[in-house]
């Protein structure tokens, strides 16, 4: 019994209060349920593959329509956190039989896109019995990560599928292709830790991309080739990441893309790489660090590169590849002229070291409009205003610099004096954009002192503007 009419009343509330919570639910899936199939599909491509068969469970509606969701998204990596015996742990097995369960069930619709990791679970003839399944649906967008160190795990029908888009591909392993390649749609190809077997059979792969517009190459390994040339009329975007140390012997990689608009690259250049054609390349990014020992190797072979990004408007490179040029010595004297550049940011923090090389890069850059130092100056950077690296002032600062923006700025004297000496010289200068380090304790007064410093000094240009955002 209720010891009072009171906790009778809360517990009635209580209860009609859930009752029409549930309903509410129901009249949700309900309305959630009378929508296109179109819908209901986007909507069960965002869930992990799982939870879309739960779905089943919702409606009579729902019952069925897991079968021919677009989107496919099987990872083992929960497994690989427990420490359990992997490979023949029950959870293995089982992910596995949910996985053909999932395509031996699944109906006609083709399938959109179809991601596989498999870091634990491994099957070499099951693993590519599901990407052929996958294919065999006409998959558009392909995505395999399989710690695997032999490529026949990957079926001989991936490679002259007419079907795919997309094609990544995560695997440290030789990859071997078969004699036929054909890829009729595919416009992007991520290869991820692969290495190439050799130079005609990896030249053939390429060419046989007819369509490919973005190419990303992460930490790719070049070791069984001695030459090869990418060659695209329709490649528009190329990443190149290399952690593999320097090889004095390192493969010969030519890039002839005359379409090719933006070039992403990082790593020691273990490989010599050129751009040969490629004449519409507007934005590069290029990050080479430092390997000690071999700086003048590593030096010659970036200006090899930098000579190949002679039209890019935006470029965007790291305080270790201005470190490069100090090594290229005579090498300077074949510096590319980047004539149509307007945008540069440097990537790293610059320092006494790398502060020469930085202002001879103004003078291959005459008509430079922009300047981001999104680093700042290293805090031990001594420079004096009457520095002989201000004889003669660059002509891009002196002609053309409009915006000028120094982040990780901490007011120290060497600072202030490369400001004022922007300000001194740059005729044409319309903002300069100074953004506090926040790493530091702040001196409010300081600040203040330091920003009238800067704006009561002469200018150059009557109509540049400081700001501190």
């Amino acid at each position: 019994m209720f010891r009072n009419l009171k906790e009778a009343k809360t517990m009635s509330e209580n209860i009609h209060h859930n009752q029409h919570e549930v309903e509410h639910a129901d009249d949700i899936i309900d309305g959630i349920s009378s929508l296109p199939d179109g819908v209901l599909h986007h909507m069960l491509s965002l869930l992990p593959t799982k939870d879309v068969v739960r779905t089943s469970a919702v409606s009579k509606r729902w019952k069925n329509l897991w079968a021919s969701v677009p989107n496919l998204d099987f990872d083992d990596t929960l497994l690989y956190a427990s420490e359990v015996d992997h490979i023949h742990s029950p959870e293995s097995t089982s992910f596995m039989n949910f996985v053909e369960r999932i395509l031996r069930l699944r109906d006609t619709s083709k399938i959109e896109k179809f991601r596989l990791s498999c870091r634990v679970c491994f099957n070499s003839s099951r693993i590519s019995s599901w990407i052929s399944s996958a294919i065999m649906y006409n998959v558009r967008e392909l995505d395999l990560c399989i710690f695997a160190d032999d490529s026949s795990v990957i079926p001989q029908s991936l490679f002259d599928c007419k079907s795919l888009v997309i094609l990544k591909i995560e695997m440290d392993c030789v990859l071997v292709f078969p004699p036929r390649v054909s890829f009729p749609c595919l416009k992007t190809l991520h290869l991820s830790l692969v290495t190439f077997p050799d130079d005609d059979s990896t030249g053939k792969f390429f060419t046989s991309c007819l369509v490919l517009e973005d190419l990303v190459l992460l930490d790719c390994d070049c070791i069984n080739l001695r030459s090869l040339t990418v060659s695209s009329l329709t490649l528009k975007r190329l990443t190149i990441d290399d952690i593999l140390v320097y090889e004095p012997n390192g493969c010969k990689i030519k890039i002839d893309a005359k379409n090719l608009k933006y070039l992403k690259y990082t790593g020691y250049l273990p490989n010599e790489i050129s751009l040969s054609n490629a004449p519409s390349l507007a934005e590069a990014s290029i990050h080479i660090p430092i390997l000690n020992g071999r700086q003048k190797e590593v030096a010659c072979r970036a200006v090899d590169l930098l000579k190949g990004l002679q039209n890019v408007v935006f470029l965007r490179v790291s305080n270790c590849t201005m470190e490069c040029l100090i090594f290229a010595g005579s090498m300077l004297a074949r510096f590319p002229v980047f004539p149509k550049l307007t945008h540069l940011v440097l990537t790293m923090e610059i320092g006494d070291y790398t502060f020469g090389a930085f202002m001879d890069l103004f003078n291959f850059c005459p008509t430079l409009q922009s300047i981001n130092l999104s680093e700042g100056f290293d805090q031990c950077i001594e420079l004096g205003e009457y520095d002989s690296v201000w004889s003669p002032v660059p002509i891009c600062i002196s002609r053309h610099l409009k915006t000028l923006t120094f982040k990780n700025f901490h007011a120290n004297d060497s600072e202030i004096c490369f400001l004022k000496c922007i300000l001194k010289y740059a005729l044409v200068l319309e903002k300069m954009d100074i953004w506090w380090c926040t790493a530091r304790s702040r001196d409010l007064k300081k600040e203040r002192d330091v920003m009238k410093e800067l704006k009561m000094i002469k200018r150059c240009s009557t109509a540049c503007l400081i700001t501190f955002p």
